[in-house]
């Protein structure tokens, strides 16, 4: 076993595990003591948190255990971990300088300095594509739950430090599963999204990085190509996984802080509403205010 430590003080902006990895972006982490999205921590609190990568793709896949304590990241795996925390979670923004493009007003400075080192992740594209293919009307801790039954049934079992985990399934694993096997594990109506969706991948027929070559909104269209997929579930597959940090998902949340707080940005479809809003939150990093609006509004800010 590898263990190591990143110092928080040597992130510009710092870091918010809890946060970051809790905050409706990404349902591919999960809490040691299994009780992720079911209560609130203090920001960063001391939770080991895991997951599975594999390195280069095609080599053996390694569990990733992370813990913040006071201003430091620790971390336990098989492998160095330090590279892969650092593209999974952003580390490498620059919080300060993201916050400082971002508008001033009232919402925004009080999101900001409540989730204070919240970052975004970076999540692999089938895991983020079929988390939110599943994510319509249903509570994030309903999602995770999902990913989780996911791993359990058609991930591959990995041992690290006496523990058995699962990696998340690859494409050509869902694309095998039955409908009803899906269903079973509770996606109900999406099951047939997400094996349509992977098996698209599995065969070459659509692959979501397949996007990041492409401007914002040729991005958008292309990744709604897949089965299940929206204008919305595809800005949450670009914003949490490909790197358009400019994308904001007009979810309910988002819809009702538009009605609220930016009520011009209200264009009457969903293109020009969010031009409107990316507009109003900053452009290029309007995907971070985004996130921090929501998760300060979820938790009961204003």
């Amino acid at each position: 076993m590898q263990r190591g430590r990143i110092d928080a003080t040597t992130l510009a902006g710092g870091v918010d595990l809890q946060s970051t990895v809790e905050s409706g972006q990404s349902y591919l982490w999960a809490r040691e003591d299994g009780t992720t999205y079911e209560e609130e921590r203090a920001h960063g609190g001391d939770a080991w948190y895991w997951t599975t990568v594999r390195p280069g793709d095609r080599g053996e896949p390694a569990v990733l255990r992370v813990r913040q304590t006071d201003s430091t990241l620790e971390w336990e795996s098989r492998i160095d971990a330090e590279p892969h925390l650092r593209h999974l979670l952003r580390l490498d923004d620059d919080l300060g300088a993201i916050r400082s493009v971002t508008p001033d007003d009232r919402l925004l400075r009080e999101a900001f300095e409540a989730y204070r080192g919240m970052r975004l992740v970076r999540d692999p594209p089938l895991g983020a594509l079929v988390s939110f293919i599943c994510s319509a009307q249903m509570r994030v801790g309903r999602i995770h739950g999902m990913q989780m039954a996911l791993r359990r049934e058609f991930g591959e079992q990995v041992a690290f430090d006496g523990e058995t985990y699962h990696t998340y399934p690859t494409p050509d694993a869902l694309a095998d599963a039955t409908e009803a096997k899906l269903r079973d594990v509770g996606l109900g109506y999406r099951a047939p999204y997400v094996k349509r969706s992977a098996e698209m991948v599995a065969d070459g027929e659509a692959r979501p990085n397949e996007a990041r070559d492409l401007a914002y909104e040729d991005a958008r269209e292309s990744l709604t190509r897949f089965v299940g997929v929206g204008e919305k579930v595809a800005d949450c597959v670009l914003l949490f996984s490909l790197g358009f940090l400019e994308a904001v998902p007009l979810d309910t949340w988002i819809r009702t802080t538009i009605e609220e707080y930016y009520p011009d940005c209200e264009r009457g479809s969903y293109a020009e509403t969010s031009r409107a809003i990316r507009a109003a939150l900053g452009g290029e990093y309007a995907g971070y205010a985004q996130t921090y609006v929501f998760h300060y509004l979820r938790n009961g800010g204003e």
